[in-house]
């Protein structure tokens, strides 16, 4: 299982470090407050983007995700993220 290490970048932005097996790798996400609060209705942001990278590494590998984005971007490649990511919270 993959261990996923999300870091402040200060204002919306956050690393992600993603380690699987013997390899890693680095995404920049942008997540807006009002981002965070209509899909993780209240959790950190934190843990919804750690949620929301659960939920893309069930769909494809680390190497597939962009490198930046912003959160939201997910639902267009995952329509069914807004409505699955409680799943993962």
């Amino acid at each position: 299982m993959a261990e996923i290490e999300v870091r402040s970048l200060g204002g919306d932005d956050y690393s992600v470090i993603i380690t699987e097996a013997a390899s890693s790798s680095t995404h920049q996400v942008t997540a807006t407050a009002a981002e965070v609060e209509r899909l993780g209705g209240g959790v950190p942001a934190e843990e919804l983007i750690s949620a929301s990278f659960r939920f893309l590494l069930d769909r494809e590998p680390k190497e597939s995700i962009l490198p930046r984005f912003e959160l939201g971007v997910i639902q267009r490649y995952f329509p069914e993220y807004p409505s699955r990511i409680g799943d993962y919270l």
